[in-house]
């Protein structure tokens, strides 16, 4: 029965991890200030499709270009929702490239601050700064985490509550130190040594 339950942990704990990490790693690519808007008004400004297509399966390109050139026609007579149509439909099918829902366009400035920095990083062309920072944070979650596991193991034998606190812990820590570090490598501790 604990293997049972331990099992049931380990599969949400994955499917969750595995639900957020598409939507997270894309966060911006729905945003109206993202580098797929971008791209679009600047597709648009040109009168070229070429500067968004990058950011579309090559299956997928002909859907754009007929969307390009649809937005082209109707800006005539309204700009505006030409182009909003022309963005939502970019993102959708950039969105869907990479497993991604589209849940509609979100507000300039929604761009959470970590993708900025990593943005950032890119238009100066140096990581270094970005990569020190990420590393003291895992660092610090690992930390932490060990530090509750050690503090959890001293009381572990006290009483089955103290002990479940231990496992508690334990379980956290691994699979926190694991995910990193397959997120990290792309595999197995054991793929590395």
């Amino acid at each position: 029965m604990k293997n049972i339950s331990f099992k049931i942990c380990i599969v949400l704990f994955v499917f969750t991890v595995v639900l957020l990490i598409p939507q997270k790693a894309c966060a911006h690519c729905d945003t109206l200030d993202g580098p797929v808007v971008q791209d679009a008004r600047m597709a648009l400004k040109k009168g070229d499709v070429t500067p968004v297509l990058k950011w579309v399966k090559e299956k997928s390109e002909p859907e754009i270009r007929t969307a390009f050139d649809k937005a082209l026609l109707k800006r005539k007579s309204n700009e505006k929702n030409a182009d909003m149509e022309f963005f939502e439909t970019v993102v959708r099918v950039h969105r869907a490239g990479e497993g991604a829902d589209f849940t509609g366009l979100k507000p300039a400035g929604t761009i959470e601050p970590a993708i900025e920095k990593a943005d950032k990083a890119i238009e100066e062309e140096s990581v270094d700064e970005l990569a020190d920072k990420v590393g003291n944070v895992v660092a610090s979650g690992i930390k932490e985490r060990f530090a509750r596991l050690i503090e959890a193991k001293k009381h572990m034998k006290d009483s089955v509550d103290a002990g479940r606190k231990y496992v508690a812990a334990y379980v956290e820590y691994i699979h926190y130190f694991q995910e990193i570090y397959n997120l990290a490598t792309g595999g197995s501790i054991h793929d590395h040594e």
